[in-house]
């Protein structure tokens, strides 16, 4: 993928983001950091106090039980959203014109429902992937490998 010299790259999951700059050109990348952020987010099992409750049916059945709320999700969905959000607010400071976004499949869809006009205009790319517990010298070889 080509990163062209000041563009954002930001990699991203659902519990931490890293913000870099090519401070390279296009073909000999060297991505700085310019920002990183890390939540605190424990499994689902380790946030859940109670069983999942039951309905009584109104048809003389048994009952069933009720759709469990997976909290882990929700906060990586949250911090997907707050991502989404921080991206809005530095593109509207000016703080990048090109903008290229790395996130697991799951991660990447939750960012785009948040993703500003302002965000949208600047996409250079996206990269389906989880990078974002690779040193930097992974992910700038990764991003020149793809397409």
């Amino acid at each position: 993928m080509r990163v062209p010299n000041k563009c954002f790259v930001a990699v991203a999951d659902g519990r931490k983001m890293l913000f870099f700059r090519n401070e390279g050109d296009a073909t000999n990348l060297n991505l700085t950091v310019v920002h990183a952020e890390e939540q605190d987010n424990p499994a689902d099992r380790d946030q859940k106090t109670d069983a999942a409750g039951r309905a009584a049916s109104t048809h003389g059945g048994s009952g069933s039980a009720m759709g469990e709320v997976d909290f882990h999700q929700q906060e990586e969905d949250r911090f997907a959203a707050e991502t989404a959000d921080l991206l809005k607010r530095r593109a509207m400071k000016g703080d990048f014109d090109k903008l290229i976004i790395i996130a697991p499949p799951r991660t990447l869809g939750e960012l785009r429902k948040h993703y500003h006009k302002e965000v949208s205009d600047r996409l250079e790319g996206e990269l389906a992937k989880d990078l974002t517990g690779h040193p930097v010298a992974e992910i700038e070889k990764i991003l020149t490998a793809a397409g």
